[in-house]
């Protein structure tokens, strides 16, 4: 009785004399071995030079600031509730009279995290974010050596009044996605 049509006959053919001194075998493998000498070097030398990323890359968060140097994020939690590593916390706080020129509406993150050992880049907060806030930019996650510092706070994910960050191929990218 055959259960399958896929069935193999399997032969249990004697070896020869240099298949049973596996020596053949051997210098094949070193021949292989040996070719690899003398092929380009595939792998950089990381702080002196550093590979170049597609405009798709998605490295280290960073929440946004308008033209007038006021945050984006409005602490709705779209970005927390998108998460599937559940990577990002935050604490909503109220806008003090004479802090318009800091936030831009009346609700604001007063604390706003995301560990990144959790995080999976996979830029769901990216695209839940109505206020276009939060984006992943092409900047490496710097490694270290204690797990505590990977909780990336405000301090680290806000950018510099006077070094903006440039996103503008993935608001490109979200443009497309969002004409289809």
């Amino acid at each position: 009785m055959q259960l399958t049509n896929r069935s193999k006959v399997v032969v249990n053919k004697q070896l020869s004399l240099t298949e049973k001194l596996y020596l053949p075998a051997i210098l094949n493998g070193l021949r292989i071995t040996f070719s690899h000498f003398f092929r380009k070097k595939v792998t950089l030398r990381y702080p002196d030079k550093e590979r170049e990323f597609t405009a798709v890359y998605r490295g280290m968060h960073v929440l946004k600031r308008d033209e007038e140097g006021r945050e984006n994020c409005t602490a709705c939690g779209l970005c927390a509730v998108a998460c599937p590593a559940e990577a990002i916390t935050m604490d909503a706080a109220e806008r003090k009279p004479g802090e318009e020129h800091l936030y831009r509406e009346e609700k604001y993150a007063a604390d706003y995290r995301i560990n990144m050992l959790r995080c999976i880049y996979c830029g769901l907060c990216e695209e839940a974010c109505p206020k276009d806030a939060i984006y992943l930019t092409d900047r490496i996650v710097h490694s270290e050596y204690t797990r505590g510092k990977f909780v990336y706070g405000k301090d680290l994910l806000v950018e510099k009044v006077n070094e903006r960050i440039d996103v503008s191929k993935r608001k490109i990218k979200k443009a497309e996605v969002a004409a289809l």
